[in-house]
């Protein structure tokens, strides 16, 4: 049963050194110009909260970009072989957004499903999840649309959400949250309750008033960017429209300023939260999408923008593709495992030269179908949080929200209808 306390913002600092002091390593968000970053911070003053969303995703946590597998050095016949441990320092991951947490029940599925990876299961088994919930959001955001939300608390040991200024709820969700808490539990204060299960059900029901009416839901085409004022890939945010669109996927400002402290912990963090209209339902786009695998028509469209650069992949949290590359110097080498991504030309290229995705709507057909087809069949979870990383770094402005929500009409199906007639 999930816990729920109130921490002061004040008392953040407090807790990080704590965390440091413990001989943890701790990775949070850092701004780095106009942008924010993932990455190991020593001191709290170097964490940035007021985010919406980062360039890269928190997978490099568990799943670095390059990783040494073994050394080996050369010597006459000789070959001496050392095999290296896996590197995995107990590590905090601070301030993350819940479609971020939710990433790694995903990479779990993958790195899992038959056997466990070796260099991936220990870095999860050392890591602790401090997640932190979505005041605000952009016209990229599409979270509740594959299952997630702003307050979602799936993958974090503890979620913090600001009620105001000053306060943060603090829900402790498992055995890993406990004992973070223990570590600083004089940090931690009652919350109108010891768990949300106990607020008032009139206090539930009172967090309706902040919820998007089912009308604003079926209207989520108007929380779209438009093409025509998309950034330069170099801005890596959302076009001014983008911006201006966002303030409707935003709590309202007087909810943001204040949280009563006598309301019910439960419908205090809702009151707060950001709203995130819903585009599509991810289980009737993953149930039409088989049908849809023979309409080149419609993936040759969607991907003419597509330069296979495999940016999408790099940020995005969930993507999983990797290669193992030997570099090799006159008197030894290394092993390493480094990142990969589908949508490269050589991805799937045979050592005899043929290629069974040779073209580019081959490869964007498959991007979209791993992750809202084939993974949800074999391995129970999808492959997408929504965090529209992918769409806000595409230097060709493809944007997967867009797409994925173009093939989840009835349209889609006709124009594939359509244009298997003309090729007849």
């Amino acid at each position: 049963m999930t816990e729920t306390r109130i921490i002061q913002k004040a008392s953040l600092g407090e807790l990080f050194l704590r965390l440091i002091a413990e001989g943890r390593r701790v990775v949070a968000p850092q701004r780095d110009g106009e942008r924010h970053r993932f990455c190991e911070v020593k001191s709290p003053g170097a964490v940035a909260l007021d985010y919406v969303q980062t360039v890269g995703s928190a997978k490099t946590a568990v799943f670095p970009r390059h990783e040494e597998m073994l050394r080996y050095g050369l010597s006459g016949k000789d070959v001496q072989v050392e095999e290296l441990a896996p590197q995995a320092p107990p590590t905090v991951l601070f301030g993350v957004h819940p479609c971020d947490a939710a990433s790694f029940a995903t990479l779990k599925a993958v790195f899992t499903w038959d056997s466990a990876d070796a260099y991936f299961e220990p870095k999860l088994a050392n890591l602790t999840v401090i997640g932190l919930s979505c005041t605000q959001g952009d016209a990229y955001c599409f979270c509740t649309s594959v299952g997630g939300g702003p307050g979602d608390t799936r993958g974090s040991d503890i979620l913090l959400t600001p009620l105001d200024a000053t306060r943060f709820l603090a829900e402790i969700i498992t055995d890993k949250g406990q004992a973070i808490v223990k570590l600083a539990a004089e940090l931690f204060k009652p919350a109108n309750g010891a768990s949300e299960h106990e607020a008032p059900a009139s206090a539930k029901r009172a967090a309706s008033e902040h919820e998007a009416p089912a009308s604003a839901k079926r209207a989520a085409s108007e929380h779209e960017a438009p093409a025509s004022a998309k950034r330069t890939a170099s801005e890596h945010e959302a076009p001014a429209s983008a911006k201006r669109a966002a303030s409707e996927h935003e709590a309202p400002a007087s909810a943001q300023r204040t949280a009563s402290e006598h309301e019910a912990p439960a419908s205090a963090k809702r009151a707060v939260l950001a709203s995130v209209v819903p585009r599509f339902n991810a289980a009737d786009v993953s149930s039409r999408l088989p049908a849809l695998f023979t309409k080149n028509d419609i993936w040759v469209e969607q991907s003419l923008r597509c330069i296979g650069c495999g940016c999408c992949a790099y940020v995005c949290p969930t993507c999983s593709c990797f290669d193992i590359q030997d570099e090799r110097q006159r008197d030894g080498g290394v092993r390493m495992r480094c990142w990969d991504a589908c949508g490269f030309s050589l991805f799937t290229l045979h050592a005899s030269g043929h290629n069974p995705r040779s073209k580019q709507f081959e490869r964007w057909r498959q991007r979209v179908m791993h992750k809202f087809s084939y993974q949800p069949e074999r391995l129970g979870v999808l492959g997408c949080v929504g965090c529209g990383r992918c769409s806000r770094s595409c230097p060709a402005d493809m944007n997967l929200g867009e797409h994925i929500q173009s093939l989840s009409e009835p349209g889609a199906q006709a124009t594939g209808a359509r244009s298997a007639e003309a090729h007849a």
